[in-house]
């Protein structure tokens, strides 16, 4: 594997292998400083694996074209990875 591309297996009665590449920079841009490219693509997939079966996922690709079919994908990615910062009292 190249630098910024994960190799992603995906178990089950159908197993699936997956090959996902991170632009330099994508993951902090996305969901904020100290993210990593893995987390991006780990927290990517459980997303969706929400949404449609791992069949019906690209067997390549680069993680923003997620946003394409899901434009909720980049908001979610902030909510799920993003830096959370203590409530102000």
């Amino acid at each position: 594997m190249q630098p910024g591309s994960y190799l992603v297996k995906v178990t089950g009665p159908r197993a699936t292998e997956h090959t996902v590449e991170v632009p330099r920079g994508l993951s902090e841009s996305v969901a904020g400083p100290g993210v990593s490219d893995a987390d991006l693509v780990r927290e990517s997939f459980l997303f969706l694996l929400e949404r449609e079966p791992n069949t019906s996922i690209l067997r390549t690709f680069s993680v923003e074209v997620i946003e394409d079919y899901f434009p909720e994908w980049s908001a979610e990615m902030s909510d799920r990875l993003g830096d959370e910062s203590p409530p102000r009292t």
